[in-house]
């Protein structure tokens, strides 16, 4: 019993004694693990046009049903998303509507920073999908 003891005692004076790691967090960003699912980005191609043909396999596969689109047709017959959000206050960043994805329209970036003062600016629509990380 005593053993234990001794052993978390002396692990306790072995941390105690070392320097916090602190980042100063506006200045210095965290550096984020390869993995990690951060906020939606829509992808365009070398010509600035959606990658996405409003398939809605990423809406299906959602389990937290955040995701809403609405299918469009262009003049050339070529589907687009007419309406394309997603409401970050269900999304629980699980990653499936990016391995849904056919096209690889819509990936979940290294973009950790989610406050908002509002209810409504956390519904993300398609522009502000994309322009989110074009600053």
């Amino acid at each position: 019993m005593i053993k234990p003891l001794l052993k978390g005692l002396g692990l306790t004076f072995r941390t105690f004694f070392t320097h916090p790691v602190t980042i100063q967090y506006p200045e210095e960003k965290m550096v984020m693990y390869p993995r990690f699912r951060g906020l939606h980005e829509l992808t365009r191609d070398e010509e600035g046009k959606l990658l996405c043909v409003a398939c809605e396999l990423c809406a299906a596969v959602c389990p937290a049903k955040c995701i809403r689109v609405e299918p469009a047709e262009g003049p050339t017959h070529k589907r687009f998303p007419k309406i394309y959000e997603i409401d970050l206050l269900r999304c629980i960043f699980c990653g499936f509507c990016q391995e849904a994805c056919p096209y690889g329209a819509i990936v979940l970036r290294e973009n950790y920073e989610t406050a908002n003062y509002t209810r409504k600016d956390l519904i993300y629509n398609r522009d502000r999908l994309f322009h989110a990380y074009q600053k």
